[in-house]
């Protein structure tokens, strides 16, 4: 039977835990498996994260401007 997926953390959620990753790691207190699991744990956020962005720098590219720089709407997003 198939157990439904986490549901995804927002960024900041995803930045606050990656950013905890990070402290306990550069700690050195945890044992060589407790690391590994982190570390794959930071890797699967950062790529949640980076993800994020990219759609955020999508949305935002594709906001259109008036001549008074004023927001209008938004453009197709061309990736080209």
């Amino acid at each position: 039977m198939d157990t439904p997926a986490a549901p995804q953390p927002s960024f900041e959620d995803a930045l606050r835990e990656l950013e905890d990753i990070v402290r306990k790691l550069e700690s050195g207190d945890l044992s060589l498996d407790d690391s590994i699991a982190l570390y794959e744990r930071g890797a699967a956020l950062k790529k949640h994260c980076e993800a994020k962005i990219k759609a955020a720098e999508e949305k935002v590219s594709q906001i259109t401007l008036d001549g008074d720089g004023q927001p209008t709407g938004t453009a197709p997003f061309n990736a080209g």
